[in-house]
């Protein structure tokens, strides 16, 4: 069976997540859903990374097996059809090896959160973007966020879901920088655990609003006690941008 890489682009607001669920809506369902009215069968698919509910994507990365030999460009355009009037689209489809695995080929995976700051409500942004009515200082919440970088112990940071076999990570890159109100935060690795992003950004907000100071935390990284967390960022601000491949 023909195998395709796909490119996906979601809203995650309506959604219960990426992963499949039985009784609430779910972005992996919707494209298998899709798939079944291509080639009526059941379907399963794998992404790259499983977001959560509320979390959006504009660059997440899916493989599905065809029975027919569909062109890519035909294969988008039909999914595409199917997935209406959901906020799901595929932006890229091409044909891979048979062996090829959106989620056990991807070397690197990148995330990035969007910050708003300012008093006014969103309004665009409204859903899209974590809303902080305070100024935050970008430069103060990158010196926290070098502290983050490299093999740590990211217990602290760790859902109690998480099921993770070790919270040993490397984070390559945890970058923040400001564009006018906006302050955006990137992250790369190549694996997270379950919620250290949305963790990691809301110990960094507490650095941007003068709460903590970058050696608090490296202690709250040090303590590898959830206990220790600051805050757990909220999902629409969050969005998975990129699986890098070999």
């Amino acid at each position: 069976m023909p195998r395709y890489a796909i490119k996906v682009e979601y809203n995650g607001a309506p959604f219960a997540g990426w992963q499949r669920q039985s009784d609430q809506p779910s972005v992996q369902g919707a494209i298998e859903t899709a798939l079944a009215k291509l080639e009526p069968r059941a379907h399963t698919i794998a992404a790259a990374g499983r977001t959560d509910a509320g979390v959006h994507a504009t660059g997440q990365v899916a493989h599905c097996d065809m029975a027919g030999d569909w062109s890519p460009f035909r294969l988008s355009e039909a999914l595409n059809w199917h997935l209406k009037p959901q906020p799901v689209a595929i932006t890229a489809c091409s044909l891979v090896a048979d062996d090829w695995h959106a989620r056990f080929s991807a070397v690197e995976r990148r995330y990035m959160f969007r910050l708003v700051s300012r008093r006014a409500p969103l309004v665009h942004d409204a859903g899209l973007a974590w809303h902080i009515r305070h100024d935050l200082d970008p430069i103060a919440m990158q010196a926290g966020a070098d502290r983050l970088i490299g093999r740590h112990d990211f217990t602290t940071f760790r859902s109690t879901a998480c099921q993770s076999a070790s919270p040993v990570k490397s984070l390559e890159r945890l970058n923040v920088r400001r564009e006018g109100q906006h302050v955006i935060v990137e992250a790369a690795a190549l694996s997270f655990l379950h919620h250290q992003v949305r963790s990691m950004v809301g110990c960094l907000v507490a650095v941007g609003l003068g709460r903590w100071t970058a050696h608090d935390l490296q202690a709250a990284l040090d303590a590898a006690d959830r206990c220790a967390l600051a805050e757990n960022a909220p999902p629409e601000g969050l969005y998975f941008v990129r699986a890098i491949y070999p």
